[in-house]
C-alpha cells in the first residue's frame, strides 16, 4: 500500500498508540474523580496539555481539549459570537476555509450575523489590505486558516492579523491550524492569534481529539454545557486515551519540525519533476505552498475515476477534502481552478515517512492511468 492521503488522516505513531493503550488499560480512571486513580488520569491529561501548550509557546491554562478540530472551530466561532456578538455583528473570513468553519459561518449568518468572505486576488494570493477593508468597527471576529487543506496554499495569517489588529484592536482573531501544526512553526504570539484550532489525527495522533488555544482574557460562551471539565468551557468527561495519544504525538514531532519540512520539500520537488514529464498534468498548488499538500489535475480525467484506478494499484490519494465526501467545496474555484481542471483534481499529501520510491510509483501509475482510463 502507498498511502498519499495524509491531509485526510495520518497513521498513528507508535508512541501515540502506546500512550492510548496505557490510558485504556492501566490509567483508566476518570480525571474528575477525587481518588488516586482519578488523580493519575488527571496528571496524564495535564502532561499532554503542557506538551501542546509548550509547542505553541503558550501556558497550559490556554489549552482546552475537544473532540477534534471541527468542534474547536465551532467552539471558537460560536463561542466568540455569543460572548461578544450583541453589539458587534460582523465576521470576516477567508473564502477558502474548511467546511467546519464555512458551514458554521453560514449558520451564524442565518442567525443575523453579517459574514464577509475575502477571496484571493487574480494572482491567487491574499493581501492584508483586503482584510482591513472588509473589517470595520462592527467586526467581532476574523477567522483565517493557516494552510489550505486542498491546495497547500500558506495564507499570510501573521501579516493579516497584525495589520487588522493595528487598525481594530478589539477584533478577535482565530486560525484553523490543522494542516500547519507540527508541519510549520505555529506559535500563538508570533501569529497574533487569539484562538487556534488543532487536530490530533492529522499529526500522527488518533481520531476523536483536538484542542483549542484561547488567549488569556478572551471570553467564550460554551457550546457544550454540563460539568466543569476543561474549565467549564468544554464539559464532558475527558477522553484520557485520546488526549494522551495527542500529547505523545506532539512530544515526538515537536523537535523535528524543520528537519521533516526539509525532507518533505525534497519529496515535493521530486514529485513535481516527475509530473512535469507527464503530458496533460497540471500542478494546482503554489510553488511556495506547504510541501505536505500537492494538488494536481490529470488531463481531464475525472477525479473519482482516476482515484479508483490508483486505488486498484493500492495507491491512495484523494479528490479533495475528506470532509466533503468527494464533493467539490468551491475552494479550487477561489484559486482560479475551474471547469474540467477542477473536475480532474487530485490531492497528494505526504509525511516525512513517505519515500521517494512511493512518489515514483505514484507518478508511473498516474501516467498509465491517464493513458488507459476513459475520462
Amino acid at each position: 500500500m502507498i498511502y498519499l492521503d495524509n491531509a485526510a488522516t495520518t497513521k498513528p505513531c507508535p508512541e501515540a498508540v502506546q500512550a492510548a493503550l496505557e490510558a485504556m488499560t492501566d490509567n483508566f480512571g476518570n480525571p474528575s474523580s477525587l481518588h488516586r486513580a482519578g488523580l493519575n488520569a488527571q496528571l496524564a491529561v495535564d502532561r499532554a496539555r503542557k506538551s501542546v501548550a509548550d509547542s505553541l509557546g503558550a501556558l497550559s491554562d490556554n489549552i482546552i481539549f475537544t473532540s477534534g478540530a471541527t468542534e474547536s472551530n465551532n467552539l471558537a466561532l460560536r463561542g466568540i459570537s455569543a460572548a461578544y456578538g450583541k453589539r458587534r455583528r460582523r465576521i470576516v473570513a477567508s473564502a477558502v476555509e474548511h467546511a467546519s468553519v464555512d458551514e458554521t459561518l453560514s449558520d451564524l449568518e442565518n442567525k443575523g450575523f453579517e459574514v464577509v468572505r475575502v477571496s484571493p486576488r487574480e494572482d491567487g494570493r491574499f493581501y492584508a489590505e483586503d482584510f482591513i477593508s472588509a473589517c470595520n468597527e462592527d467586526t467581532v471576529l476574523l477567522t483565517m486558516m493557516y494552510v489550505n487543506n486542498e491546495t497547500g496554499y500558506i495564507l499570510p495569517v501573521k501579516e493579516v492579523f497584525t495589520a487588522v489588529k493595528r487598525c481594530y484592536k478589539d477584533i478577535i482573531t482565530h486560525t484553523d491550524c490543522v494542516q500547519a501544526y507540527m508541519k510549520l512553526p505555529v506559535k500563538a504570539n508570533q501569529l497574533g492569534a487569539d484562538l487556534i484550532s488543532l487536530s490530533g489525527h492529522k499529526i500522527h495522533g488518533v481520531k476523536g481529539v483536538g484542542a483549542l488555544y484561547i488567549r488569556r482574557g478572551v471570553r467564550l460562551i460554551p457550546v457544550v454545557t454540563g460539568g466543569k471539565q476543561e474549565k467549564g468551557i468544554r464539559s464532558g468527561t475527558e477522553s484520557v486515551p485520546l488526549i494522551c495519544a495527542f500529547g505523545a504525538a506532539v512530544e515526538k514531532l515537536s523537535p523535528t519540525i524543520s528537519e521533516r519540512f526539509e525532507r518533505v520539500s525534497a519529496l515535493k520537488t521530486r514529485l513535481t519533476e516527475l509530473l512535469s514529464a507527464i503530458e496533460g498534468v497540471e500542478v494546482n498548488s503554489p510553488a511556495d505552498g506547504s510541501p505536505y499538500v500537492v494538488n494536481i489535475s490529470a488531463a481531464g480525467k475525472r477525479s473519482e475515476i482516476m482515484l479508483h484506478y490508483l486505488e486498484s494499484r493500492e495507491i491512495y490519494v484523494s479528490s479533495g477534502s475528506a470532509c466533503s465526501k468527494g464533493q467539490q467545496s468551491g475552494v479550487l474555484g477561489q484559486f482560479g481552478i475551474t471547469g474540467k481542471r477542477a473536475d480532474s483534481a487530485l490531492r497528494i499529501s505526504m509525511t516525512a515517512e513517505t519515500t521517494e520510491a512511493e512518489i515514483e510509483a505514484f507518478a508511473q501509475a498516474l501516467a498509465e492511468g491517464i493513458a488507459s482510463v476513459r475520462g
